[in-house]
């Protein structure tokens, strides 16, 4: 009982730094939500439209990140400081293609995206300028994203949550300057730009840039050497994250271009209540990190019994917390939406999904989990099998037949997706229970 008493200590140390950021981003997320939400149902609409192919391009990114967390950890595991430079080199080169492919293809296809996923035509043309704006500083996001990758997988934390927080105090700072005209507040004169969904943009876009900025200069005196083995070596495990991400982000799209045709009002308390739900995913998503580490050093050691222990610890952690989460948000769901809009009929709308799907929340904590844990291994084709079958098969199709074959509404749409994450947890668990990501310890 010592023993593991000493581990969860060692892993809440480890996560706690994770779980700080992924609090700061959501009350970034929640700011900048509720700032725009103020503006009316239809700009709250515009920035939720392609907020799902932001999360796309984001996890792109992130995918790539995990390839060379999971090569970083496992040679950290194995105690080879050397591999652990030469591929952490690697991210430079990744940070460069990927950032500067995803800021050409973004900033040309921003014009049509709105149309393309059925947008109304009166939210289209701010859809398409706020998409645009956050899409020219691309490279640096992606800086942020890829490099944060390297440096957990040498366990620092810390890093990356202070470079998180000083781009979240610059967003919350530059959106109260930039969205809203000059006002008085408490008698006192304060400039605004008012410059509506479009300062919002213009904010995140300028954090991105301060954020990427900050990342290169961390990385300055790593050097830029390219190394061919490394370099593939972590393309083979994250060309599968790519493509496991990918086609998630591709569902969520299609997803919310199936609940855009419900009207603005329905497709507004849906963004709404995705980016209120997001808050309680910080348990699950702030040990993910300390999971995907601790299982690559694991795999680096060769030893089964580790990655069983630290898998089976983390996941207990994580849904005891998302138990407690999953309670809160069924709770006060109402009170949650009222925080964004003012909008009765979309806070009522947003409440009932929530609710929904607030009992399914431990189930995705261990599915976040052992996502984690199979991408620090390096075993991540067959989730990415597992997530087109369920995305694809579960969440779409049965939207899909929700919609335009039974006339229901977005309640039975978020249903879809509550099978959706607990068919992805039971075969992520089956395959982790019956052993088949032993292949890896063998593998050199």
């Amino acid at each position: 009982m010592k023993k593991y008493w000493h581990q969860i200590k060692a892993i809440c140390f480890l996560a706690w730094p994770a779980v700080v950021q992924e609090a700061m981003n959501v009350v970034v997320s929640y700011v900048d939500t509720a700032m725009v939400g103020a503006l009316g149902a239809d700009a709250s609409a515009a920035v939720g439209l392609t907020s799902t192919v932001g999360w796309l391009v984001s996890s792109i990114a992130i995918a790539f990140g995990i390839g060379i967390l999971s090569v970083c950890a496992q040679s950290m595991g194995a105690d080879d400081q050397e591999k652990v430079q030469r591929t952490g080199q690697q991210a430079l080169f990744f940070t460069l293609i990927v950032g500067t492919i995803l800021t050409v293809i973004c900033v040309l296809i921003a014009p049509y995206l709105p149309i393309w996923l059925n947008g109304d035509p009166e939210i289209c043309a701010v859809a398409s300028s706020y998409f645009m704006i956050i899409s020219i500083p691309l490279l640096f996001r992606s800086a942020v994203l890829i490099l944060s990758s390297v440096l957990r997988s040498v366990s620092d934390m810390k890093t990356p949550m202070m470079i998180n927080l000083y781009m979240n105090m610059i967003n919350i700072i530059l959106n109260f300057i930039l969205i809203y005209p000059t006002r008085k507040i408490f008698g006192i004169t304060v400039f605004g730009a008012g410059l509506g969904v479009n300062g919002a943009a213009i904010a995140t876009a300028i954090s991105f840039v301060i954020g990427g900025v900050m990342m290169f200069v961390r990385y300055s005196k790593t050097g830029f050497h390219f190394y061919k083995k490394e370099f593939k070596e972590c393309l083979d495990i994250g060309i599968p994250v790519v493509l496991e991400r990918g086609v998630i982000c591709l569902g969520h799209v299609t997803f919310s271009a199936l609940i855009a045709k419900l009207g603005v009002v329905r497709f507004a308390a849906h963004t709404i209540a995705i980016q209120a739900e997001q808050a309680f995913y910080i348990p699950g998503y702030g040990f993910q990190t300390a999971a995907a580490t601790l299982a690559g050093n694991a795999m680096g050691q060769k030893s089964e019994q580790r990655v069983k222990e630290v898998t089976y610890l983390i996941s207990g952690i994580t849904m005891l917390l998302m138990i407690v989460c999953g309670v809160v948000l069924f709770i006060f769901a109402r009170q949650l939406m009222s925080i964004f809009t003012p909008d009765a009929q979309v806070i009522e709308l947003g409440a009932r999904v929530l609710r929904i799907v607030s009992v399914s929340e431990p189930i995705y904590g261990i599915l976040v989990i052992l996502e984690g844990v199979f991408n620090g291994m390096g075993d991540t084709k067959a989730p990415f099998v597992f997530s087109l079958l369920t995305m694809w098969g579960i969440r779409i199709i049965g939207s899909w037949s929700m919609i335009n074959v039974f006339n229901l509404s977005i309640e039975a749409v978020w249903m879809m997706m509550v099978c959706d994450n607990v068919a992805r947890c039971f075969l992520l668990s089956r395959r982790f229970l019956k052993g088949r990501w032993k292949y890896r310890l063998n593998n050199d």
